[in-house]
């Protein structure tokens, strides 16, 4: 994940050892494993270029299946915790905002996983990235998305995760379809640790539009990495466009 903001912003260590280990579940082989498989295919005999790579958690695995992977990540703290890990010498990472940060060669896969697109607080920096994805891949190159579905009902505030360790709020903007994404970390002392950090949601529909304006077709809809069919009850998206 990476922040729109000078320096790390809200993804500093803090958050990268609550993602590391408060979100061990996102780790998992059950979860990584299919989006794993998912982009291999896609990547074939190509390069990949992660937006927003984070520590890592898709990047390494996906190396490990053979597949050149570079990323682009603005959170320094992320990058370093990523560099503690084994075989982390596989995955060049440079440093910036993903939404226009370049980096040198062409790419068959492009992607971002686990709601990162939202991690860009506005239409027109959420625009910059398709046409960034755009600039990036070869002709029929394909660009990934993982994202989740809103859960607004009308609901402005909304518990996404209530444990003995971490409790986590959205409190949603409406009219400006955004979030402030609310976390409470129990520290070492056991205390709770505060942060927090912006966001704005997207449709899939947007997302569609916001290929086009780069450029790019629709080629594959799915509510899962294992290629569940997209409903209205799905409650994510992954989503497929070609150059």
């Amino acid at each position: 994940m990476t922040p729109q903001a000078q320096g790390d912003g809200f993804f500093d260590e803090t958050v990268g050892v609550r993602d590391d280990e408060l979100l061990a579940e996102m780790f998992d082989p059950e979860v990584v494993d299919p989006a794993v498989d998912f982009l291999a295919r896609l990547a074939g005999d190509g390069h990949a270029l992660e937006f927003g790579v984070g520590t890592g958690r898709i990047a390494l695995p996906l190396a490990q299946r053979g597949v050149p992977v570079q990323g682009i990540e603005l959170s320094r703290a992320m990058v370093a915790r990523l560099r503690a890990k084994p075989d982390a010498e596989q995955i060049t990472v440079t440093i910036g905002d993903f939404a226009t940060t370049k980096v040198d060669g062409s790419f068959t896969l492009a992607y971002l996983v686990y709601n990162t697109i939202q991690n860009l607080t506005t239409q027109e920096e959420q625009v910059a990235c398709f046409e960034n994805v755009a600039a990036h891949l070869e002709p029929g190159g394909r660009f990934v998305i993982e994202v989740g579905i809103p859960d607004v009902k009308g609901e402005r505030l909304r518990i996404f995760d209530f444990g003995d360790r971490h409790i986590g709020v959205d409190e949603y903007d409406f009219a400006n379809q955004g979030l402030i994404s609310h976390h409470y970390t129990r520290a070492g002392d056991g205390t709770f640790r505060y942060g927090s950090g912006p966001f704005r949601y997207v449709w899939p529909s947007e997302l569609d539009l916001m290929a086009r304006i780069a450029g790019l077709t629709p080629s594959e809809r799915y509510g899962g990495w294992k290629g569940e069919p997209f409903t209205s009850e799905s409650t994510k998206l992954v989503a497929v466009w070609q150059k």
